[in-house]
């Protein structure tokens, strides 16, 4: 039997690895379980509208022999196929004063 070092990588227990993950998500545990959550929920709701002809979701972006559309989902994160976006919110626009009526 052959010891396996602490920093081999075949002993992950996920695959990709969570550090190169949170690189894709600007180091954000959170952005990268929301964006991961919210892409895997899209796979598979197209997994499960398959049997009704033309669907509206996209299709998983990598070939994989994973099952789980998590895993596939952070398959996607890790080579760049899925990508985080931030979304600013646009400042409501300010209404004009209204000059002062004059007194007459």
């Amino acid at each position: 039997m052959q010891a396996t070092e602490i920093g081999d990588d075949s002993n992950s227990m996920i695959n990709p690895p969570v550090e190169q993950l949170l690189e894709q998500a600007d180091d954000s545990k959170f952005r990268l379980v929301s964006l991961s959550a919210k892409r895997a929920r899209q796979i598979n709701s197209y997994y499960g509208q398959l049997g009704e002809g033309l669907g509206r979701m996209i299709p998983p972006q990598v070939s994989s022999t994973a099952r789980k559309p998590l895993s596939i989902a952070l398959q996607e994160i890790e080579q760049q196929k899925i990508v985080a976006v931030t979304v600013q919110e646009e400042p409501e626009p300010e209404e004009p004063e209204e000059p002062p009526e004059l007194a007459g």
